[in-house]
């Protein structure tokens, strides 16, 4: 089973938490602060990582910065409710999922099942349908679903599985018009509701790490109201 980290400093949630996913099978390391996380996980990462932002030494957001200049693994951010601003930041930051305190054990448990699935099945094996697992160029991008690859005019631009999912879901059909659902659908467990702002997050954050390499990027366009399109360039 995964290896999955839990980083909060509310140590009934740490608790709780552990025991829901330990019973489920999973291997489960706990730490109270994101600086004594970062030096454990650097040197094994996790196949799952579920982060508080809000935390005493180094808050999630910064942890989730420095893990991910090492390796690309699956983030669930945990947000305080009804602060919206920790959602839209941990989005941005690049986090595949994001679930509000207080939460329900069963959607926890629900949320990381999905991403853990979306992780496999994107690493991992099978051809998914319309050919998702062979490599794909459009123009100046190239994507390679195998070994998590993707370039733009040869340059590396690393993304989240949640990022390269609806990235290709757009690539496939260059010109054709993705509606946020659909995205939804690419990117995620079609038992696990996301709204249309985790959708255009995702999607800013694509932009902004294209941004990086090329200042003139312009390839996903925005149709107010309907949805993204790639644009082939």
């Amino acid at each position: 089973m995964a290896n999955i980290a839990l980083v909060d400093d509310d140590k009934n949630i740490l608790a709780s938490v552990s025991m829901l996913l330990e019973q489920e099978g999973y291997h489960v390391r706990t730490f109270t602060d994101g600086a004594s996380a970062l030096t454990a996980l650097s040197a094994t990462p996790p196949d799952l990582a579920i982060l508080d932002i809000k935390m005493p030494r180094m808050d999630g957001l910064e942890l989730l910065r420095r893990l991910r200049q090492g390796a690309d693994l699956p983030v669930i951010f945990l947000t305080s409710k009804d602060e919206e601003i920790d959602e839209l930041m941990g989005l941005n930051a690049g986090a595949d999922d994001y679930i509000r305190k207080p939460f329900s054990q069963r959607l926890l448990l629900e949320r990381v099942k999905a991403v853990l699935r979306r992780a496999e099945a994107h690493k991992g094996g099978a051809p998914g349908p319309e050919g998702k697992k062979e490599a794909l160029v459009r123009g100046k991008l190239a994507l390679d679903p195998q070994r998590h690859e993707c370039t733009w005019e040869g340059k590396p631009v690393r993304l989240t599985v949640t990022e390269f999912l609806i990235l290709q879901a757009l690539a496939q059909r260059p010109g054709f018009v993705k509606s946020r659902d659909s995205l939804m659908d690419a990117a995620y467990d079609d038992q696990v509701y996301v709204d249309d702002r985790t959708i255009d997050s995702h999607i800013k954050r694509l932009r902004k790490k294209f941004k990086q390499v090329d200042d003139n990027f312009e390839s996903i366009e925005t149709l107010y109201g309907v949805g993204y399109r790639y644009r082939e360039t």
